[in-house]
This record gives C-alpha cells, sequence and structure tokens, in this order.
C-alpha cells in the first residue's frame, strides 16, 4: 500500500503502523503526528491560486477584497499571458481587458504584493503585477490588492521577459477535520491512501529577524511545547524571558505564525488556526506549510515537532575550518577574526541572527584556541532560576559557547567576579545557605542585597562563610561548579577581560 509522509509517498506492507511508516522520517519521539484517514476528500475552494509559468509555479493567497473578486473571474482568461517587463521593483504579466476604474493614487507596496495596474490609465490594457521590493508608486488602478505570494517566492529572481503563464487554477484544500487524528501511539494501523504529518513546517518572514530568530532558537531542539490552546491558535511559552522589537505586522491568516512583542505574554508564540484582524502587538514570523492539521488539533501540553526554514545559521562552536564549509553551504562568505586558524573555535558570529546573516551574504566568525573556552557544570535541579538567569546573562541560553565579562580581580582575592544583567536580578530569589562554599564554586549575589544583586562570581579558596561574590551565605545562591584550571584560567584574565564557557565537552 502507499501512504504519503511528510508530503512524499512511501511504500508499506498491508497492515503497517505508524512506527513502520516513520522509519528513515524526520520525528521526534512524544510528539504529535497526523493521519489523515477518509478515501473521500472533502475540499472546497481555497483561497490558495496556483500561477503555472514555462519556469516553475507560484501561489498567490487571495484577500478579502474586490481586486480578489475580479481575479477569480478572470484567473481562467490569464493562460498565454506574458511577462512584459520586468524592472528592481515589479514583475508586470499582461496586457488583458478589466472593467478596473481609472484611479491615479500612490499606493504603497510591500514585497510579495500582487495587485492591478493600468496601461496609459486605460483598463483595456490592465496588467498584473507582482511587488519584488517595498515602494510607493502609482499605477492607475488604486491601491487595491489582490493578494500576496506565499509560495515560489524565488521565482521572481527567476523569470525574464518572454516569460508566460501556462495556466492559473484554484488550488484544492482539506477542510474536514472529522477525517484526521492526531496521535503519539505508534501502533496505529495504517491504509492505502492515508497521509502522516509528523512536524509542522513553517517558512520565515525575512521582514522579522528577531522574531524569526526566537522561533528558530525554541526550534532548535526540534520539538515546542504547547501552553495554549483556543479555538483561534494554539500558543508556546517557552521562553518570554526575552526583549523584543516591532516588526512587520500582517493579517493573521489560518497557518500565520506570530510573536508577541508587547505586553502581557512577550515572547509568546502564537499559530492560528482561524483568520483573525492584523494586531499591533504581534510580529509576523512565517507561515505554516505543511502540518496544520496538527495545530488545528493539538490541545495543550502537547509537543509538536516542527521545522522551519531556512534553518539556522549559527556557526559558533565549531572551528573555524568546519564554519567556513557550513557557510558556504548556505551561501554565505565567511571573513576570520581573532584566532583565525582552521582549528581555533568559533565564539561570535556577526551578525548572529540568520536573516540578518542570510541577507548581509557575509558572517565575521571570531575564535580563539580551544584552551581558552572554559568547562563549567550547572546544576539546574538546586539552583533554576539562578541557572536561567547565568545562562540569559551569558547567552548560553541560545548558543553552546557562552561570555562573562570580568568585573572585578586582584592577585590575592579569594574570588573573581563578573558582570551581571541588573535588570534581570529582581527574579533571583535566595536559596538556601552554603555549609561551606568550595573552590571552583559558580554563584551570584541574589536580590537580598539590592545594590550588587545579580553579579557573578567563581570562589577561589574554601570558605564557610563568604561566597563566589564575597556574600554571606544567605545573599548567595551557588549554581554550578568551573571544571577547569582555575590556576591557569587566572593567569589568563584581567579587569574588563571576556572570557568563554561551555557547559559540557569542549
Amino acid at each position: 500500500m502507499i501512504v504519503k509522509v511528510n508530503g512524499k509517498d512511501k511504500e508499506l506492507p498491508d497492515g503497517a503502523t505508524l512506527k513502520e511508516a516513520l522509519e528513515g522520517e524526520y520525528y521526534v519521539k512524544g510528539t504529535l503526528v497526523s493521519v489523515y484517514m477518509s478515501t473521500e476528500k472533502l475540499t472546497k475552494e481555497s483561497e490558495d491560486f496556483e500561477i503555472v509559468t514555462d519556469r516553475g509555479t507560484i501561489v498567490i493567497r487571495l484577500d478579502d477584497s474586490n481586486d480578489a473578486k475580479i481575479w477569480r473571474e478572470i484567473s481562467p482568461m490569464m493562460s498565454g499571458l506574458s511577462l512584459k517587463w520586468v524592472t528592481e521593483k515589479v514583475d508586470a504579466f499582461g496586457a488583458f481587458q478589466t472593467n478596473i476604474k481609472s484611479n491615479k493614487s500612490e499606493r504603497m507596496c510591500k514585497r510579495y504584493d500582487c495587485f492591478f495596474s493600468l496601461g496609459g490609465n486605460d483598463n483595456q490594457t490592465t496588467y498584473f503585477m507582482i511587488a519584488k521590493e517595498d515602494h510607493k508608486r502609482s499605477y492607475g488602478a488604486g491601491s487595491g490588492r489582490i493578494g500576496h505570494i506565499t509560495k515560489g517566492r524565488h521565482m521572481l529572481n527567476v523569470l525574464h521577459e518572454g516569460d508566460y503563464i501556462k495556466k492559473v487554477r484554484p488550488l484544492k484544500s482539506e477542510e474536514s477535520l472529522d477525517n484526521i487524528i492526531v496521535t503519539t501511539n505508534m501502533k496505529t494501523k495504517l491504509e492505502d491512501g492515508y497521509k502522516v504529518d509528523t512536524c509542522v513546517a513553517v517558512d520565515l518572514n525575512y521582514n522579522s529577524p528577531k522574531s524569526a530568530e526566537h522561533l528558530l532558537i525554541l526550534a532548535d531542539k526540534r520539538y515546542i511545547n504547547i501552553s495554549e490552546a483556543t479555538g483561534s491558535y494554539v500558543a508556546c511559552s517557552d521562553d518570554q524571558d526575552i526583549t523584543m522589537v516591532e516588526e512587520s505586522k500582517e493579517v493573521r491568516d489560518k497557518g500565520t505564525v506570530v510573536v508577541r512583542s508587547q505586553g502581557v505574554g512577550l515572547g509568546r508564540v502564537l499559530f492560528y488556526k482561524e483568520r483573525r484582524q492584523l494586531s499591533m502587538s504581534h510580529n509576523s514570523v512565517g507561515k505554516v506549510v505543511r502540518g496544520l492539521p496538527i495545530i488545528s488539533l493539538a490541545k495543550a501540553n502537547d509537543m509538536i515537532g516542527i521545522v522551519v526554514n531556512p534553518p539556522r545559521l549559527l556557526s559558533v562552536g565549531m572551528t573555524q575550518k568546519e564554519a567556513f564549509k557550513f557557510l558556504e553551504s548556505r551561501g554565505v562568505k565567511q571573513k576570520r577574526i581573532g584566532d583565525t586558524s582552521d582549528d581555533a573555535i568559533v565564539v561570535e558570529q556577526i551578525p548572529e541572527r540568520t536573516i540578518d546573516a542570510l541577507k548581509a551574504g557575509e558572517v565575521e566568525t571570531f575564535a580563539v584556541k580551544k584552551e581558552n573556552i572554559y568547562k563549567i557544570s550547572l546544576n539546574r535541579k538546586k539552583s533554576p532560576a539562578s541557572v536561567h538567569y547565568f545562562e540569559k546573562v551569558t547567552g548560553l541560553s541560545h548558543k553552546p559557547i557562552g561570555s562573562l565579562k570580568v568585573f572585578f580581580t586582584f592577585e590575592g582575592m579569594p574570588m573573581i567576579t563578573f558582570e551581571g544583567d541588573k535588570s534581570r536580578a529582581h527574579t533571583l530569589y535566595p536559596d538556601d545557605p552554603f555549609k561551606k562554599c568550595k573552590r571552583g564554586d559558580l554563584g551570584l549575589t541574589n536580590q537580598v542585597k539590592d545594590n550588587s544583586a545579580g553579579l557573578i562570581g567563581i570562589r577561589l579558596k574554601d570558605d564557610k562563610i563568604y561566597g563566589p561574590t564575597g556574600e554571606e551565605g544567605y545573599s548567595t545562591n551557588i549554581f554550578g561548579r568551573f571544571e577547569g584550571d582555575l590556576d591557569d584560567f587566572m593567569r589568563n584574565v584581567s579587569e574588563g577581560k571576556v572570557v568563554y564557557v561551555m557547559e559540557g565537552k569542549i
């Protein structure tokens, strides 16, 4: 029998289970899998139209607008239309006749917008236009929009004048959730014609680089947790301890992914099941391109697998040589700084965000010798809030190698201290006081000492009274250990120097 798994046909023996179908496929144990069981497909016309050209296919998502209604009416007659002209700003197909009235007002065109244009302000020479970059101009047909390109965006860089539209057709979508289940039961029996999705696939919005990076970081573990499920959306609140800026705002169509950019729930990621109006408190991050039934049927406390395109572009933790190969495979040039030798370890990448790096086409990889990265261990069970704070301050919350800036060190002192983040220190409630602080203990000053709360330190001498930051037990949280050679470490540090730390094997 044939079962479609993640969009590809897979031949299986009759009576095969879900476990057999997922062998060799992208799947994270414990995450939801959707199974479409119906052999009778309930379809309805979607808001998506496929434009098949002689060079490839583009998909347009229609707006609920008058121009979109006109598009529906004339789309069957667009076969054979050629690409009349190509500029840096637009592609124009035509011409054809419509009843659109001339309107010389300027319109704001966003990248991938689709709209009509009247040549010479005459509707006898109407053109179908696709915006290739944001710009403002009058096209003779007012400010109406047909919709926007959701798939095949790369085609705008492939098409040339003279290329033509072979056909335009509405896409059909399977809408009946009655015939779909989501399950974690790998013993589920499958039948011929079933369709299986193991994850939610998201295409990123390049106009929201910071929000996109937030989603990429959450997706690093290959799954996300569903914290809330409503009739309109499901939400992931895995990390709300972030800062955010205002980025791209869009109507929240079905399948839209957003990050809350302000107010209560800052950093929460929402996946929409129903169309909702634009919200100024949400940044548009991307679109679900596969796995919508998983979003539609997921409940609070479920885990869902996730794949993000493009994948994260981060070379931190690699050697300079490995980073070169990795970046080259993604079409990005490397500029080595710091230690430029092949075996030096990359500790910083500039720019660090994936979208920014892809847009720049080049990144700087700052590296140091392997022995200048120091091993630590963190005790998440003993002091989870302190570990969370430390990971946020150092960057270990989102990359394998973190950094600390030396605040104070002096020969003969029993500790060395590092800068913290005062704005985060209000969450550092006191742990149980230590009975003895040992050499190598990693700790911080908790909120009991308001003026120095958040300061981080390493103890250099055993002491029963004072901790890694020189404070007494009641104002100290010990959350980990420095596992390297402390004597060697101290020979290589000075006030203001940045040092690099890593948990696990270096």
